[in-house]
């Protein structure tokens, strides 16, 4: 991202949503809305890219309808009055199913695109950059709201960039010395590299057209489990690890693995048949000494949604929990870039995952 504290994701955030653009809207930046539309009563939902919070200047409104067998409404509000509509008999979203919506800021219109296939280009009718502010509403199920600047290489963002639904809160850095686990060689600063955010469709083999961040795509509307894929440039000081989804109601255990080859340089283990969060690490197939200290009591909840955010530094990870600081755990590998692999299973269904 180019801008200065702007989120890269914003997880799980509640509707309706309203999140701001820091530095306001660039010229190759793409906006991607990921959620599930809700089986109610509502037939409504709409994607708001406005000046300020009050709502009186929209720039683009993007307004899906489940209304008169289905079509989107696009307009633009100018000191609280409509202008005219633009409407496209066409609704390529359904009840109660999963969307990936992408709006693509370009000079002259927005370009937009549902589930990877493109659907409608709206012409600028006010300078784009005056919007600074993002508003989701109506009936839809919000995953994840993230932004990427298409225009540069992106360079993962720093801990403070990405966002939760609730704010991160972190115990402050012990001041002198970093403890270093025995062997742990020092970290290389951070390479430029991609973040990719891997999502899930019901329309398998499509894929977006920007070629920085490609979607990966499976033709369930969920993840396959175990889930396992690539993390762009391995770990680094300041690389994050973003996942988010929901625990089956009859939960036993579910894990995640961060490895290098055929080691597992980290295991998160929430184990609910022992009420326990166990980490380790497995070299050459032999398990080390399990962690299992917490601060509070097991974070996870079987039936319950959650994210888990795993941030590398230089001496160790840190792991939040629906945006709380859960623990740190000291590298017992020390060749962080050759740790490229995620691993994913268990007893959860994967909604959103970001290397």
């Amino acid at each position: 991202m180019a801008f200065s504290g702007a989120p890269t994701a914003y997880l799980n955030p509640p509707v309706p949503f309203s999140g701001t653009i820091e530095g306001g809207l660039q010229d190759g930046l793409q906006i991607t809305v990921s959620g599930t539309i809700l089986n109610s009563s509502g037939t409504r939902f709409s994607v708001d890219f406005q000046t300020g919070f009050s709502g009186n200047d929209i720039a683009f409104h993007f307004n899906p309808r489940f209304e008169e067998g289905g079509y989107v409404v696009c307009n633009t509000k100018l000191n609280g009055s409509w202008g005219p509509e633009e409407r496209k008999r066409e609704l390529p979203f359904q009840k109660g199913m999963p969307f990936h919506l992408c709006f693509l800021v370009q000079s002259s219109d927005f370009k937009v695109m549902v589930n990877g296939n493109v659907f409608v280009q709206y012409f600028h009718r006010v300078p784009f950059h005056r919007v600074d502010t993002l508003c989701v509403n109506g009936s839809v199920l919000l995953s994840s709201v993230s932004f990427q600047n298409t225009r540069t290489v992106p360079v993962q963002p720093a801990f403070s960039m990405v966002q939760f639904s609730q704010p991160v809160s972190f115990p402050p850095r012990p001041k002198g010395r970093r403890p270093k686990h025995p062997g742990v060689r020092p970290a290389n600063l951070a390479p430029i590299t991609q973040t990719v955010i891997h999502t899930v469709q019901s329309v398998p083999g499509q894929m977006f057209s920007n070629p920085v961040i490609p979607p990966m795509m499976y033709p369930h509307p969920a993840y396959p489990m175990p889930f396992i894929t690539t993390i762009p440039g391995g770990l680094y000081p300041s690389k994050s690890i973003i996942l988010s989804g929901t625990v089956l109601p009859s939960a036993q255990r579910f894990h995640i693995n961060l490895c290098s080859g055929n080691h597992i340089a980290f295991h998160l283990n929430p184990r609910f048949d022992e009420n326990a969060v166990v980490r380790n690490t497995q070299i050459n197939n032999s398990w080390g000494s399990e962690e299992r200290s917490l601060p509070r009591k097991m974070p996870f909840t079987r039936g319950q949604s959650f994210s888990v955010w795993i941030l590398c530094e230089g001496h160790c990870l840190r792991v939040a929990v629906d945006g709380q600081h859960l623990f740190e755990y000291c590298h017992r590998l020390g060749n962080l870039p050759a740790i490229n692999r995620l691993e994913v299973g268990g007893d959860i269904q994967l909604t959103h995952v970001q290397t």
